[in-house]
C-alpha cells in the first residue's frame, strides 16, 4: 500500500484478493475504498472525509489519471483498477456470500436476475434498497443485524459519493466480520435494465474520457461534479510534486 495525492491506495490486484480473503478469516469487519475522481477532490478539500477514506482497509485506484500523474512524478507503472472490475472480479469467483446494499428495488431485482444467469446461489443472498436518508439517520444496528443474521462475506455498498464512505465507516463497528466495497453506480451498470446509466465503452476509458460520457449520459448530475474534479486536478498534482521534492 502506499500514499499519493493523500489516499492510501493498493494497486496489486493479487495483493487486493489475498488481504480481502485474509480479512475474512479474522473477526470484525472492514470497508475498502473505490476512489475515482470525484473522491480524489474531495479528499483533498475535507478533512474528515480524507480520514474515513484512510481508515479503509485501502482504496483502489478507479481514476484513469492517477497512473498518468504517477508515471510523470514517480515513473512507476501503475493500472486503474475501477468499481466494475473488482465487482466482476469477485462476482465471478462464486465462493463468496454476499450482499447487496444500495440504489432502488428495481434495480436491484434486475442485479439479481443477472447474476443468478451465471451464479444461481446468487438468487438466494440478500438485496436490500435503503431507506432514502441523511447518513446520519441510518438505523445501523438494525442493518447490522440483518448483515450479520445473514453472515456474508463481501457487503457491496451502492450509495455513492461521500455517503457510502460515510456509511460504511459509521457501519463497521456493529459487524461482527465481512469485507464492505463502496462501489457508486456498478449496480446501475450490471442489472440489465435498458433505462439504468451504462458504463463508457472500453475506448473511451483506455484514452481517459469516461467523464466526457458521463457528462452526456447524466448531464444534470455530472456537470457540477466534473467540473469540480478539473478544477481541482492541477492544485493535486502541484501539491503531490511538491512532496516528492521534500
Amino acid at each position: 500500500m502506499n500514499t499519493y495525492f493523500n489516499i492510501n491506495y493498493e494497486f496489486d490486484r493479487q495483493t487486493i484478493w489475498n488481504q480481502i480473503d485474509e480479512q475474512l478469516q479474522k473477526e470484525g469487519a472492514r470497508y475498502i475504498c473505490v476512489a475515482d475522481g470525484n473522491i480524489l477532490q474531495m479528499v483533498h478539500k475535507d478533512l474528515e472525509y480524507r480520514r474515513i477514506v484512510n481508515e479503509s482497509l485501502f482504496s483502489i485506484c478507479d481514476s484513469s489519471w492517477v497512473p498518468v500523474f504517477l508515471k510523470r512524478l514517480y515513473g512507476v507503472e501503475y493500472q486503474q483498477y475501477c468499481g466494475s472490475q473488482i465487482f466482476e472480479d469477485l462476482t465471478d469467483r462464486k465462493h463468496y456470500r454476499q450482499f447487496f446494499i444500495g440504489t432502488s428495488q428495481q434495480i436491484l431485482d434486475g442485479l439479481r436476475n443477472e447474476l443468478s444467469k451465471t451464479d444461481p446461489s446468487v438468487s438466494n443472498m440478500t438485496f436490500f434498497a435503503p431507506p432514502f436518508c441523511k447518513v446520519e439517520d441510518f438505523d445501523y444496528p438494525a442493518i447490522a443485524k440483518m448483515i450479520n443474521e445473514d453472515n456474508p462475506d463481501i457487503v457491496w455498498v451502492a450509495l455513492g459519493a461521500p455517503k457510502q464512505e460515510n456509511f460504511m465507516f459509521r457501519l463497521q463497528p456493529f459487524l461482527q466480520r465481512g469485507v464492505m466495497i463502496g462501489v457508486g453506480a456498478v449496480f446501475n451498470f450490471y442489472c440489465g435494465l435498458e433505462n439504468a446509466p451504462k458504463r463508457a465503452p472500453k475506448w473511451m476509458v483506455d484514452h481517459h474520457m469516461e467523464f466526457v460520457y458521463r457528462v452526456f449520459s447524466e448531464p444534470k448530475k455530472q456537470l457540477q461534479r466534473c467540473h469540480q474534479i478539473v478544477a481541482t486536478l492541477p492544485k493535486i498534482y502541484r501539491e503531490e510534486k511538491r512532496k516528492k521534492s521534500y
